[in-house]
């Protein structure tokens, strides 16, 4: 067993690098904040990566068939949510819980 001396070396060296690799990202940062450029991306990722998401989990849908039906059924009731009542969460709640009844239960073949 190692001893007392050892370990708390070992715990010290491991905190510092802990808190040097947490506290990196923020000190690089902060140097950027008056950025046009990251202000510019700050508002528009938001937007563009839900773009990029919705993009990339509808492209294998296949529209022709009936599978089809529950996951744009969720689409809607998501955007219509959304659109309804501007609360992030019951609208990912409502649209999971429409695609989950629908996929489970109509479309379940």
């Amino acid at each position: 067993m190692p001893d007392t001396r050892y370990l708390l070396l070992a715990a010290a060296v491991s905190a510092a690098v802990n808190w040097t690799l947490r506290a990196v990202p923020f000190t690089v940062l902060a140097s950027l904040r008056a950025s046009k450029t990251l202000q510019y991306l700050s508002a528009t990722m938001p937007s563009g990566i839900m773009v990029i998401l919705l993009v990339y989990c509808l492209r294998d849908l296949p529209l022709p068939q009936a599978h089809a039906i529950a996951p744009l059924a969720a689409l809607v009731a998501t955007v219509g949510l959304h659109l309804w009542r501007r609360n992030a969460l019951l609208s990912i709640i409502g649209g999971t819980t429409v695609h989950v009844a629908l996929a489970s239960t109509v479309f379940a073949s």
